[in-house]
């Protein structure tokens, strides 16, 4: 549901900060797997960072689906 993204983009912090770090973890791992060939140190940063990015895309679709169920039972306007 965009629209619910769109308001806790809008109106929620902690969420708003977890998507803006998602957002540089993406650059990031964009900027490695632009690179030709990877360090070992590279490589293990790669997977970190997927690992960090989806940890927090799951923390996201948390709060989108807490704040979903709060709409559907009146508790948000």
């Amino acid at each position: 549901m965009l629209a619910s993204r769109d308001h806790l983009l809008a109106s929620h912090e902690a969420f708003r900060k977890l998507a803006q770090e998602h957002t540089q973890y993406e650059q990031r791992l964009s900027s490695l797997t632009h690179k030709r060939f990877l360090t070992d140190d590279e490589k293990l940063e790669e997977v970190r960072l997927k690992k960090l990015k989806l940890r927090l895309k799951d923390q996201m679709e948390s709060i989108e689906r807490q704040y979903r169920d709060a709409v559907e039972h009146g508790q948000v306007a």
